[in-house]
């Protein structure tokens, strides 16, 4: 879910065709949620092989990834290592929430509901297999995946800010509060998207959100955006009820630090000081190998087609277009920021 400071920052709408060349660290878990979300028929019910194992991500990395790939832009997948302790009462409310929703999506099922797509995208899970096959088809690809020891986001960050990649592309705002130069938002659902619960369709593009201009805008510092992010809520704690982002930022401009705040409004955090390092001071590794490299076409073919059922013609198109994509250093504008 990730913190809500998206408000308070401007976003610099981007083509992908403007992000050739540059060199993106994907919040793996993110967009692979996305796609078991997305990627499904009216019912709900997400893509499936034969032997009934969801095949959505498989389809999303295949075709979306290759869009990406075409327009020259450089993707690394970060993966999700352990979570932090504190995490585990926002995943417990998260495994609760999508039980219920299972079980509104099986009567929505029942009855031909039009809910029922809605009920099922609110139920999406990724197992250890979908993680998995990811990294495999990715590896078949030849894009670079790096395990992170915790965070997925704070490793992704890690790498923006090491120089080993631009940008961190994530529909969350967390890697902001993890360092990261710039956030890279829509980039793996640009298209016509249908807006929730609504008859209504919009366009979507990429989006990037510069961190130093953001917080000169606010006027002030990577550590009083954590401060406030901890009073609003985050993955580790719930936050301060009637803070939002707004009241949060005049509240750390006054005060300076979370501390004077909590006091004004008479409240307390359990465990802000631990909260504040595992996001100024994160779980990280630098131990991990970047290179991107030619796809393996019969591994692709066989994983995907014998092994997932997938069509030949249509996956033989799209090995073609990986092999005709134009390789690194290609580069053609300038960095944006």
């Amino acid at each position: 879910m990730g913190v809500d400071i998206g408000v308070l920052f401007d976003r610099k709408e981007v083509g992908l065709k403007d992000l050739s060349d540059r060199k993106i660290a994907i919040d793996a878990h993110n967009t692979l949620y996305q796609f078991i979300s997305i990627i499904r028929q009216p019912d709900g019910t997400p893509l499936l092989n034969s032997r009934g194992d969801v095949t959505s991500h498989l389809s999303g990395l295949l075709y979306r990834i290759t869009n990406l790939i075409e327009a020259g832009i450089r993707p690394v997948f970060v993966f999700d290592g352990k979570p932090p302790d504190l995490k585990e009462a926002t995943l417990k409310a998260r495994r609760r929430v999508k039980e219920e929703a299972k079980k509104k999506w099986d009567e929505a099922k029942a009855i031909g509901s039009e809910k029922a797509f809605l009920y099922a995208q609110a139920c999406s899970r990724i197992d250890e297999k979908i993680i998995d096959d990811s990294k495999k088809i990715l590896d078949y690809m030849g894009i670079p995946v790096v395990q992170a020891p915790s965070e997925g986001e704070a490793q992704a960050s890690f790498l923006v800010m090491n120089g080993d990649c631009d940008y961190v592309g994530s529909q969350d705002y967390d890697s902001l509060l993890f360092g990261s130069t710039v956030l890279l938002r829509n980039l793996t659902i640009t298209g016509k998207r249908k807006l929730p619960k609504k008859s209504v369709y919009v366009d979507v593009k990429p989006e990037m959100i510069d961190l130093g201009s953001g917080l000169s805008k606010l006027g002030i510092t990577r550590d009083q955006l954590v401060d406030m992010a901890i009073m609003i809520g985050t993955d580790f704690n719930e936050g301060i009820k009637g803070v939002g982002p707004k009241r949060a930022l005049k509240l750390i401009k006054k005060h300076g630090t979370i501390e004077g705040a909590l006091f004004e409004i008479g409240s307390d955090i359990e465990n802000f000081p631990l909260i504040r390092d595992i996001f100024l001071n994160p779980n990280v590794s630098s131990d991990y190998c970047i290179k991107w490299k030619s796809p393996k076409e019969k591994k692709i073919m066989e994983f995907l087609c014998q092994q997932n059922e997938f069509s030949e013609d249509r996956i033989q198109k799209v090995i073609n277009r990986l092999k005709e994509a134009p390789k690194p250093n290609q580069r053609t504008l300038d960095k944006w920021f």
